[in-house]
């Protein structure tokens, strides 16, 4: 009995052995590139610009499509709210990754606002920042602004710039009543008729023109990129400490989120159907059709997805400069790592 007692014991311990080592070696095999120890996905958070509508359909994309768990990553989207507060975020270390109108960032680091942050990638390569009123508003060139109510987001690109392009428009700035909104309710400021125009980004004009049909009207867009050529538009932002402590990670990460927006920008359609299963802000044909209208924005003939290019930004803090939206000189590496960020 005893003999048959020890055999057993010896029996289980040898298992144990073999079922460890067994165990170690499946998780080796598990470990996906880039992932935690023992194959654990790392947690990050990502920051939309403004609110999550259609057009970051495609980070639910790169969600949905595991772009991400093949890097490595967990992700948790959460609702920006402009450039400057997402900024703040970043710098705190409350989020990870965050989208900033890159345009914007270069305004907050010329002035000196912020500067613990870097951009690493350019979502969309002309400026998307625009104004929109219903065709019942008495607005259908810069000049009609005069006089107006706007609602706008506090630190959003569109106000942050309007100077600039009002001083290019011939509009007089001091002629516009500004109205603070939250981003999800510039359009029923609109509808309500408590404002007159919003500031918006080119790609909203599917939602805003669907509110407007329903008033038997359509949709006015003022964009800024009749003034003020050749901006950039958002890009992804990351702090500077993570980019010097982690370039990988940074590196990773933005791979994942390009080839969502690849995905999304090839499939709008389908992307629509993924932001639809995540998000309700949208319904599944607007977003859709937002990550079309985006699709002449990130795309350019000979110039790689997400790429920034030295030269451009240069002339895009020389337009600035010009404007009057940067005081003083800076040197865009300042603002964008090239050495990260995709190459044209």
């Amino acid at each position: 009995m005893r003999m048959t007692r020890l055999i057993g014991a010896v029996a289980a311990a040898i298992a144990l052995i073999l079922a460890a080592g067994c165990s170690g070696s499946d998780d080796d095999k598990k470990t996906e590139a880039g992932a935690a120890p023992g194959g654990r996905l790392e947690k990050v958070t990502y920051l939309t610009g403004a609110g999550i509508l259609g057009r970051e359909s495609y980070v639910y994309v790169a969600m949905d499509k595991g772009f991400f768990k093949e890097a490595g990553f967990d992700v948790q989207v959460q609702a920006g709210k402009g450039t400057d507060p997402n900024i703040k975020l970043l710098q705190a270390g409350a989020v990870d990754f965050a989208v900033l109108d890159i345009t914007a960032a270069l305004i907050a680091y010329g002035r000196g606002t912020y500067k613990d942050f870097t951009i690493v990638s350019a979502i969309q390569q002309r400026n998307l920042a625009c104004f929109m009123a219903f065709s019942g508003s008495g607005i259908s060139t810069p000049k009609d602004l005069e006089g107006k109510k706007i609602a706008f987001i506090p630190g959003g690109i569109v106000k942050t710039l309007f100077d600039t392009y009002a001083k290019l428009a011939g509009v007089d700035p001091t002629k516009v009543t500004w109205v603070a909104t939250q981003p999800e309710a510039l359009v029923p400021a609109m509808s309500s008729g408590s404002v007159d125009a919003a500031t918006q980004f080119v790609v909203g004009k599917p939602q805003v023109e669907k509110v407007a049909k329903e008033k038997g009207q359509s949709a006015v867009v003022l964009p800024f990129s009749d003034q003020l050529t050749d901006l950039y538009g958002n890009g992804l932002g990351v702090s500077r400490k993570l980019a010097t402590e982690n370039p990988d990670k940074v590196k990773r990460f933005n791979a994942a989120m390009l080839k969502g927006l690849q995905y999304a920008l090839d499939n709008p359609d389908e992307a629509g159907k993924i932001y639809a299963k995540y998000q309700k802000t949208q319904p599944e044909p607007v977003a859709a059709a937002e990550m079309k209208l985006m699709i002449s924005y990130a795309k350019t003939s000979g110039t790689a997805l997400g790429s920034l290019d030295e030269q451009k930004a240069t002339q895009n803090v020389a337009a600035l400069q010009s404007g009057g939206a940067i005081p003083g000189q800076i040197n865009p590496k300042d603002v964008i790592n090239f050495d990260i960020v995709a190459k044209s």
